[in-house]
């Protein structure tokens, strides 16, 4: 027998899943990121060499399709013979480490900031805004490095700068969507109702806001991908034996006219990174706004 009570329910899900199929950023976007968690997950088998073996004697080989390449190296190798394409592959790791776990976090505390900012008001209001201003007032990378600096090296201070500068990008957002929310019929029907303002908040307006939240979360992966990149790059993320993109960077610099394919490969591998999760998050935003759908 048809459950009809679970029928909108499926209807509803179905239209939601074919509005993010057919937004193509969503689904190129997506794929690319699916591709590197599972390289992420699978490095220790999919890389072809160790990326901390060094052999002086294989210093600078050119890729492979390149005059005077070694098989089984097909990005060639750095000055100490280490291999770019399994570094490369090690360095996704710490990119999506950094890029999940640190975004997670700042629009966890940038997203409740901001609710409470924008629908309760009043003192709460005033006093979380002027923090966001005198906050957003520093540079971000200058804050980023100093803070690194001050916590120590290591894949928990970056993540730890990332959230402590970058939680005020949600909060501002968060904040103006509530207020605009809070403005709307459904609301005043809940209070009508006798719903609290507490279950108002979360049951009524954050489903709202999330479309706008889920699409800065993505742009927020892709901002703290480069920071982690800008942090290595200087020597201030992990140690120098870990292989990431800043670092390979770094090192690639120095050695830009003997093996430029060092310096270069990190470099498309960042781009491409930041890109896709831009254009998630744009396709997600089109994808789950009612308004931008229509």
């Amino acid at each position: 027998m048809v459950d009809i009570a679970s029928f909108p329910l499926q209807t509803a899900a179905q239209r939601r899943r074919r509005a993010l199929l057919a937004q193509p950023k969503v689904v190129l976007g997506g794929a690319f990121i699916l591709i590197l968690v599972l390289l992420a997950i699978g490095a220790p088998w999919i890389a072809p060499k160790d990326p901390l073996e060094q052999d002086l004697m294989l210093g600078t080989l050119p890729p492979a399709w390149i005059e005077g390449a070694e098989p089984g190296y097909w990005l060639g190798t750095d000055d100490l013979g280490r291999d770019v394409l399994s570094r490369l592959i090690f360095g996704t790791r710490i990119a999506l480490l950094v890029a999940f776990v640190a975004a997670t976090l700042a629009a966890l505390i940038g997203t409740l900031l901001g609710l409470v900012a924008g629908w309760y008001g009043g003192w709460a209001d005033r006093v979380i805004s002027r923090l966001v201003d005198i906050w957003m007032a520093f540079p971000p990378v200058l804050l980023s490095i100093l803070l690194v600096a001050v916590l120590g090296a290591g894949v928990h201070s970056v993540i730890a700068a990332i959230v402590i500068i970058d939680w005020t990008r949600f909060c501002r957002v968060v904040r103006s969507e509530t207020k605009s929310q809070a403005q709307m019929d459904y609301v005043t029907a809940a209070q009508t109702i006798g719903f609290s303002r507490t279950r108002i908040l979360f049951s009524e307006i954050l489903p709202n806001v999330a479309p706008v939240l889920i699409a800065l979360v993505s742009l927020e992966m892709g901002i703290a991908v480069i920071v982690e990149a800008i942090l290595s790059f200087v020597g201030l993320s992990v140690s120098s034996d870990t292989p990431t993109w800043g670092g390979m960077i770094a090192a690639g610099r120095q050695m830009i006219y003997q093996g430029w394919w060092v310096m270069v490969a990190p470099l498309i591998a960042l781009f491409a990174t930041v890109l896709a999760f831009n254009q998630l998050g744009d396709g997600l935003r089109r994808a789950l706004d009612p308004v931008m759908r229509r």
